[in-house]
C-alpha cells in the first residue's frame, strides 16, 4: 500500500512593529491630543515634584496657623470658665456645640481676629476685615472640609496650569468672595474662607469647558465638581460660614479661568504607574498658545473687572443689599432647631448676687445663672445672643 504523503503547512510569522506615537516638545496640545486624549486632571496621578505644589501647600499652612491663632484668642478654658467641648485640650478646647455647631470658637473671638460683621464694616468702617475673613474658619468641621477640598482641587489645578495662575485665581477669588459677602453681611459674625475654594472650582469648570474636546472622563469630572460644590454650599447654610463669599468666589474663579487658563501643554510622554501618560510641561508655552481665543479672554476680563470694581465701590460706600432683598438672608443661613440665624440686636439684664451672675434676655425673658462673675463684655454678648435665640 502506497504511503500517503504528509501535508505540511508553513506559516511565516512576521512581527509587526506598532507605530510609535509622536512625542515632540514642539507639538501643540491640539496636535498631540489628536493622537492621545488625556483624562481630566482629577483622574491622573499627581506628580511628585515639589515645585508643582508649593502654592496650595502655602495656603493650607496659612489657614492652619490662622485657625490655631483663633483658638488661642478664644481660650474657652479661661474665658468660658471650662464650659467647653473637649476640655482636655485646655486653651484649645472648643465652645459647646449648642453655641457653635461647627466645633469652633465663639462669636466674640471671631470678631476679635477679623470676621465680617455689619456693625464693624458699615458703622466702624473696618474694611481691613475683607482681607482677614478669607483666612478664618468657623470651626474644625469647616476647616477639615474646606482644607481637604482645597488640597484635592488645588493640587490638580496647580500641576495642570502652574502655580502662578493657580495662586492668582485663589487670591482674586478670596478677595472677591469676601467683598461680595460684605454687601450681604448681617450683624452676626461670619467668615469667608470658602470663597477661594469656590474660585478654584469655578476655574476648573471653565478649564473643562475650554478644553472640552481634549479631555476624557468629563461626566465623572462634572459629578466630582458638583459633589464638592454641593457639600460646601450646604455647609455655608450653617452659622458663621458666609455663603455669599462662595457665590462671589465661584463667579470670580469662573471668569478668571477663561482669562488665565490655556489648553493643556504636553511634552515628552512616558508611561505612568497607572498605565496612562503623564503630561508635563517640558518647554514654555509660546505667546500665541497662551493668548488663543482672544475675544473670549477679553470679554471675560472686562466682565470680571466691572464686577470686581462695582463690588469694591459698593463696599466702600457702605451698601447693604439686605435692605433691598429680604429673602437673601436665607441663602446664607437657614435657621433650624439646632441653631439660630437671627441678627437682631438683643439686650440682656445682668444681676450679680453673691458669687453668681444672672443674665436675663429683655426680648423673651429667658435667663441663665452663671456660677462666676468675672466675665468679659464680649463673652456676655455671646451668652446673651444664645439666651435670646
Amino acid at each position: 500500500m502506497a504511503e500517503t504523503p504528509k501535508l505540511q503547512t508553513h506559516i511565516e510569522m512576521k512581527h509587526v512593529q506598532p507605530p510609535h506615537p509622536r512625542f515632540s516638545a514642539e507639538l501643540t496640545a491640539e496636535e498631540l491630543l489628536r493622537e492621545q486624549r488625556i483624562p481630566f486632571p482629577f483622574f491622573r496621578p499627581l506628580s511628585q515634584r515639589k515645585e508643582n505644589t508649593w502654592v496650595i501647600s502655602l495656603f493650607v499652612i496659612l489657614h492652619l496657623i490662622a485657625f490655631a491663632a483663633t483658638m488661642i484668642v478664644n481660650d474657652c478654658w479661661g474665658n468660658s470658665h471650662a464650659q467647653c467641648a473637649l476640655k482636655q485640650l485646655g486653651r484649645f478646647s472648643f465652645q459647646p456645640l449648642s453655641e457653635n455647631p461647627l466645633l469652633g470658637p465663639s462669636s466674640s473671638a471671631l470678631d476679635t481676629v477679623g470676621a465680617l460683621r455689619l456693625r464693624y464694616l458699615v458703622k466702624d468702617h473696618q474694611l481691613w476685615r475683607i482681607f482677614t475673613s478669607p483666612c478664618l474658619h468657623a470651626g474644625v468641621f469647616h476647616l477639615l472640609i474646606n482644607i481637604i477640598s482645597v488640597v484635592f482641587v488645588g493640587l490638580h489645578m496647580e500641576q495642570e496650569f502652574g502655580p502662578l495662575r493657580t495662586g492668582v485665581i485663589y487670591i482674586l477669588s478670596a478677595l472677591t468672595g469676601s467683598s461680595v459677602a460684605a454687601l450681604f453681611v448681617q450683624d452676626r459674625s461670619s467668615v469667608a474662607s470658602s470663597g477661594a475654594l469656590f474660585g478654584l472650582l469655578g476655574a476648573m469648570i471653565s478649564g473643562l469647558i475650554w478644553n472640552w474636546k481634549f479631555y476624557t472622563k468629563k461626566l465623572a469630572a462634572i459629578m466630582v465638581l458638583l459633589t464638592i460644590l454641593t457639600s460646601n454650599a450646604i455647609l455655608g447654610l450653617m452659622p458663621y460660614v458666609n455663603n455669599f463669599s462662595n457665590i462671589g468666589g465661584f463667579i470670580s474663579g469662573f471668569l478668571a479661568g477663561f482669562v488665565l487658563l490655556f489648553k493643556p501643554q504636553v511634552g515628552l510622554g512616558y508611561p505612568a504607574k497607572g498605565g496612562i501618560f503623564d503630561y508635563n510641561v517640558k518647554r514654555p508655552l509660546k505667546l500665541k498658545q497662551k493668548l488663543d481665543k482672544p475675544v473670549l479672554r477679553s470679554v471675560s476680563l472686562v466682565i470680571f473687572t466691572l464686577i470686581f470694581a462695582g463690588v469694591v465701590v459698593a463696599v466702600v460706600e457702605g451698601v447693604n443689599v439686605n435692605r433691598y432683598c429680604s429673602w437673601c438672608r436665607y441663602i446664607d443661613c437657614v435657621p433650624i432647631k439646632w441653631w439660630s440665624c437671627s441678627d437682631k440686636t438683643v439686650m440682656c439684664e445682668t444681676r450679680v448676687n453673691l458669687e453668681q451672675l444672672t443674665l436675663t434676655c429683655s426680648n423673651n425673658g429667658n435667663f441663665r445663672v452663671l456660677p462666676f462673675t468675672n466675665i468679659s463684655q464680649g463673652r456676655i454678648h455671646d451668652l446673651c445672643d444664645l439666651i435670646c435665640s
